[in-house]
């Protein structure tokens, strides 16, 4: 059987224009478990037993022969001029000159290949070094490197214990090759001396079928046979840890679950709407009981969606194709998630629906990747060409068309709306404080003026005084204005060029015994600590952690929340007491007290906001906008009254939750975005200004989200002001997340410490380059921004750490634990 031209899928759940059937072949020898080779417009592939045939759309196949047994393993040169072939079987590995092969049998002449290797055994892999002197054949449980110009063993490796099933030559370090095993584990060879650099344990119960080098993150890429992905980084000094691992099946369900809630949503508000439904994608049970890895390669992910608006892609991050038994997968480096999906048997026109083998092109032409496989149970290779634009497309359509028409940003954009909740509070303020600040009305009756003309001393004969005492008030404006910027310029700027905090300075204990540190925070000048304790105190240290400035006590349960004002004048609080008490810096006694019956529930997070106009609190499913007034000068009139009032303006409930985990808004400047996270694992973006919910994103980790972190520094009137639209999120045991509040979308994931289960603090730099985080293996972690690994990992911790925080003043860096000890780092 074999079919030539085009033919595009159509029936079932496909959608017509995604994949396209350019060939189709029956062989008469089982290619199921043979190595095929893609490289644009070419595709290699085994036929009837000895007869390599590379075929392309624009010609007639090129059948060469010169093999006397079955070839079980095929690999394109890298370089176009001259494209080579490498073949192997079991008693020869030929290399082949394409373009002298292509013109000797338009002469007539039978095509000749080099010998550069007989006898090697049962081949399984294939691959041309960088520069193409010199191939890796994978031989049973032995590797070769031969000479790609003549018959010449350069390397023999011999290590694993099972057959060797890939490998790959390392392009920036010189004479190095990985390669992994059915032996489960990996090794790393130099291979110019035959020597072992490193080995790892057995990583899996399944054997490893698959390996991708990433140049760019200097990083390894493992795939084995129950659908795990694994990454290791290659850095020098990180000791091959791994990086982060990917379950397929998990990804894949959950994806399946995002589109098809995204396609509901689009398809209720836009019934007339011409955007593709995501029926096909919708949940229907288990993905698949076996998703082997077959194949992993790089994808021209930016070169096709640089020019389209609705498909948004991120700068300076990694792709890579993943091929499966089932279908092909698109999976981003940097977030470790899955960006799009083909699965085979959702298109009735193609011959194979489960592949036991898998080739791909490298480049894409008119966003167009030619795709080879090997079917599962006949003797059937199939060719088909993928549109990647419209893949994606048809996947994420309603998602990217509603993350468009957001266009939300941390900064205000534009001004207060006459409606919106904050205009009523700052009216109710203005409105409170003026009537206050006026005075009280007298009891006494006015009475009528009686002058005595006799009495002299009286001081009747006098025009009366109407004003008793009159300040100097002929100050000129530019002074006020001076005295204002100085107060301002006494705060420090973050040095954006400083190296990352790594060195200990000091360790304190907050209190005599043993007491759990549930919060910490610095103020806006960095010159003061406060730390919310479980024994129902606050403490306030200077930033050297050399002396406690003040102790705050009064709550009745453990403090889960503190927070400064702007003007560093006043610390907001919140307890398990189901109180919220605000607390004058330079006094012991709380100055506002929130609570009696007010809130059912514990509140969990406590902040000022919009620049100490507001608090924001979050207790149960919602979070209470409230507007307050704190002034503790004595009225003339009736002496000892303080003129204070709190009233609640509005209350915010997140959708689909039982609980808001975690709250984050800025109060160093005027914003109108606060950021939630429920228990349902969702994040929710609420414009206070309009008054609602603008955004949902499902699914932000794979458990309930435990902070919410973003940059609250000084460095605001320097650094660029996208930077602060960017945050990130950590769950437990689910790593660290950095989000695009203009997007919508993860823009990279952060993974690497040996230990992820206790919920644990996050903190960001102000200079927005490093991420701190704690950890349950007593260490902390600092995370460079364009990093997926950890910079640097902080010991010396008896107890898990649970809190972090960056000074927003001076590149230092606190940790607090479990134990009730404070750690001081400077770079």
């Amino acid at each position: 059987m074999e079919r030539e031209g085009a033919r595009c899928s159509a029936g079932g759940r496909g959608k017509a224009g995604v994949v396209c059937e350019k060939h189709a072949v029956r062989s008469r020898l089982s290619a199921r478990f043979v190595q095929p080779a893609c490289s644009h417009p070419y595709c290699a592939f085994p036929l009837n037993k000895r007869e390599l045939c590379v075929w392309s759309p624009a010609g007639q196949p090129l059948r060469l022969l010169g093999h006397q047994h079955s070839v079980s393993a095929l690999s394109f040169g890298n370089k176009t001029e001259p494209l080579l072939v490498c073949s192997a079987s079991r008693e020869r590995v030929i290399v082949w000159n394409l373009a002298e092969c292509a013109r000797k049998e338009q002469e007539g002449i039978t095509p000749q290949g080099i010998i550069i290797g007989t006898l090697l055994g049962i081949v399984l892999y294939v691959r041309f070094s960088p520069d193409d002197q010199q191939v890796a054949v994978c031989a049973e449980n032995r590797i070769y490197v031969l000479s790609a110009k003549n018959e010449a063993i350069l390397a023999e490796l011999n290590g694993h214990l099972a057959p060797v099933t890939a490998a790959e030559f390392c392009t920036w370090r010189r004479n190095v090759l990985i390669s992994v095993s059915e032996d489960r584990s990996f090794k790393v060879w130099d291979y110019s001396t035959g020597l072992l650099i490193y080995q790892s344990g057995v990583l899996t119960a399944f054997p490893l079928l698959s390996l991708l080098i990433d140049e760019e993150n200097k990083q390894i890429i493992t795939g084995c046979g129950d659908g795990q992905l694994r990454i290791f980084s290659l850095i020098t000094d990180h000791n091959y840890r791994c990086v982060a691992r990917i379950d397929l099946k998990k990804e894949q369900e959950k994806f399946c679950n995002k589109i098809w809630k995204s396609g509901k949503e689009s398809g209720e508000r836009q019934s007339n709407s011409k955007l593709c439904k995501t029926d096909s994608v919708r949940p229907e049970g288990p993905v698949e009981t076996s998703l082997s890895v077959l194949l992993i390669e790089h994808c021209d992910y930016s070169e096709c969606f640089c020019n389209e608006e609705n498909i948004p892609y991120t700068l300076n991050t990694s792709y890579f194709w993943i091929g499966t038994s089932t279908g092909l997968l698109i999976i981003n480096l940097t977030t470790f998630e899955l960006e799009a999906f083909l699965c085979y048997k959702d298109y009735s026109g193609l011959s194979i629906q489960f592949a036991a083998s898998c080739a791909l092109t490298k480049k894409t032409v008119n966003g167009k990747v030619l795709c080879l496989i090997t079917s599962m149970f006949e003797d059937v290779i199939a060719v088909l060409e993928v549109n990647l634009p419209a893949l994606m497309r048809s996947q994420h359509s309603g998602i990217f068309i509603r993350a468009s028409e957001k266009s939300l940003s941390v900064i205000a954009r534009c001004s207060l709306l006459p409606e919106s909740p904050l205009c009523k509070g700052l009216n109710k303020n203005k409105k409170e404080s003026s009537r206050k600040t006026l005075g009280v009305k007298s009891t006494v009756k006015d009475q009528p003026l009686v002058f005595h003309y006799k009495i002299k001393s009286s001081g009747y004969t006098a025009a009366p005084r109407m004003t008793m005492f009159s300040p100097n008030t002929n100050l000129k404006k530019n002074y006020i204005s001076k005295q204002k910027t100085s107060v301002e310029c006494t705060r420090k700027e973050y040095p954006l060029e400083s190296f990352p905090p790594i060195n200990r300075e000091r360790e304190i204990s907050v209190t005599c015994k043993p007491t759990p540190i549930f919060c910490i925070q610095y103020s806006g000048d960095g010159e003061q600590l406060a730390c919310g304790l479980v024994d129902k105190t606050i403490l306030i240290f200077n930033a050297n952690l050399t002396k406690t400035c003040n102790v705050f006590s009064g709550h009745d349960g453990a403090v889960n929340s503190v927070g400064w004002s702007h003007d560093k004048k006043r610390l907001v609080s919140a307890s398990e007491d189901r109180t919220v008490r605000v607390w004058s810096v330079c006094k012991n006694e709380p100055a506002l007290i929130l609570g009696n019956g007010m809130f059912r529930k514990a509140i969990r997070f406590v902040q000022f906001y919009f620049m100490d106009t507001f608090i924001l609190l979050c207790c149960g499913a919602e979070f209470h906008l409230l507007s307050f007034h704190v002034d503790t000068t004595k009225d003339d009139l009736k002496q000892y009254k303080q003129r204070i009032f709190c009233k609640l303006i509005q209350k915010f409930p997140m959708a689909s939750t039982m609980e808001i985990t975690s709250l984050s808004a800025v109060n160093d400047f005027y914003s109108y975005i606060v950021l939630t996270a429920g228990s349902n694992r969702a994040l929710e973006v609420f414009d206070l200004n309009e008054g609602r919910s603008k955004a949902v994103i499902p699914e932000v980790h794979t458990r309930s989200v435990h902070q919410i972190c973003q940059n609250k520094g000084s460095a605001f009137s320097t650094q660029q002001p996208e930077a602060y639209n960017l945050f990130v999120t950590t769950a437990v045991g689910d790593g660290i997340k950095l989000w695009d509040l203009r997007t919508l979308r993860c823009e990279r994931r952060f993974e690497g410490h040996s230990s992820r289960c206790y919920p644990c603090g996050i903190a960001v730099s102000p200079c927005g380059r490093f991420i701190a985080s704690g950890s349950e293996d007593k260490c902390a972690y600092i995370y460079e921004m364009h990093s997926s690994t950890f910079l640097h990992k902080l010991g010396g911790h008896r107890e898990c750490v649970v809190n972090v925080g960056f000074s927003p003043s001076s590149p230092q860096l606190t940790t607090a634990t479990l134990g009730g000890k404070l750690q001081l780092f400077l770079p």
